[in-house]
């Protein structure tokens, strides 16, 4: 997933790409050793979350400064569960909201850097941090947490991550309902059970779209200067889910140890037939115009007949998150011809 600004090959990191200063500085200098969240019952009356790690995160009380991943706090906030702070891609994409940001409201949150390894741990620790919740691709990597300040940003707060690769995308709904209870969110609300229906219908819709149109065959894809990259659909909680659903996703073949994408130079992206393109629409990812830029992409079946939509491959875990995606998706393959 590309999450840095720069057009490198992708790695899998880059793919999936106020107290005073000498009281922060003397606080981050006393937190050398990592401090795992979780492993020990918090005291009686006190809070507690075990999260997809099987760590327990523990407080005295149910935490308030929750500084969170951007589409966890998006997630989080569909539930009535308010932020503090956020860290990762949050600034508009063409001049259009971020598609990871949700109902945020941007301008009441503090960030703590846009792009991979812009942590601010300085700023995180003039916040008196309570929580901090972000997604792993996959476990146990918290994502948008830099390995290299991973020390001193565990000691400072618990730690939650959840599951965001190699299961259904089900599983992580499921977790950041459950998540967003504990942390004190309205999960029966008349607004969240209009979300349910809504996401069951748009289920139900796609699951019978997917059997009139059988045989219509998705490609799920991101790129850079270098490369396309196709998803490995059992990889990705979205793709996976798809295909449970009866929707025909092309299978890239892994790449590398992580197995989210196959590598194929932009001379080879003719390698598999698509009927329909999903395009990454991150701010991070190539955007459509860059893409019109590469003449192999042009020619691509689909992209000649104008069969391609947004992939909203990091999209908050919620209902009302995920119900638009799905009824876009239906539409994308009802209207789609098979090409060949």
């Amino acid at each position: 997933m590309a999450t840095t600004p720069t057009r490198a090959p992708l790695s899998r990191r880059r793919l999936l790409g106020a107290g005073g200063a000498l009281g922060v500085t003397a606080l981050l200098a006393a937190c050398g050793a990592d401090s795992p969240s979780g492993g020990a019952d918090g005291p009686d009356g006190g809070w507690s979350f075990t999260d997809d790690r099987g760590k327990k995160a523990v407080a005295d009380a149910r935490p308030e400064k929750i500084v969170a991943f951007v589409s966890s706090a998006a997630a989080l906030y569909d539930y009535g569960v308010t932020c503090t702070a956020i860290f990762g891609p949050s600034e508009p994409v063409g001049g259009e909201p971020n598609p990871q940001a949700g109902d945020l409201d941007l301008d009441e949150l503090v960030s703590l850097g846009e792009a991979w390894g812009e942590f601010n741990v300085e700023k995180y620790a003039s916040l008196g941090p309570e929580l901090l919740v972000s997604n792993m691709f996959p476990p146990p990597d918290l994502w948008f947490v830099p390995e290299e300040s991973r020390k001193k940003i565990f000691a400072l707060a618990p730690a939650i991550g959840i599951k965001g690769a190699h299961t259904s995308l089900l599983e992580p709904l499921r977790r950041y309902e459950e998540l967003a209870k504990a942390l004190g969110g309205d999960t029966a609300s008349a607004r969240v059970k209009d979300d349910k229906k809504r996401f069951e219908a748009a289920e139900r819709r796609l699951r019978s779209v997917a059997e009139a149109r059988r045989g219509i065959k998705v490609l799920a894809m991101t790129g850079d200067q270098d490369n396309m990259y196709v998803a490995v659909p059992g990889s990705y909680t979205d793709l996976h889910y798809f295909r449970d659903l009866g929707v025909d996703v092309v299978a890239g073949k892994k790449s590398d140890e992580w197995g989210f994408w196959e590598f194929l130079s932009w001379e080879n992206t003719d390698k598999y037939h698509a009927d329909l393109i999903m395009v990454d629409n991150r701010a991070q990812a190539m955007t459509p115009e860059a893409l019109a830029k590469k003449p192999t992409w042009t020619r691509l079946p689909a992209v000649e007949a104008g069969q391609t939509t947004p992939w909203s491959m990091e999209e908050r875990y919620s209902y009302r998150g995920f119900a638009p995606v799905l009824e876009r998706l239906a539409d994308a393959i009802e209207n789609a011809e098979k090409l060949g």
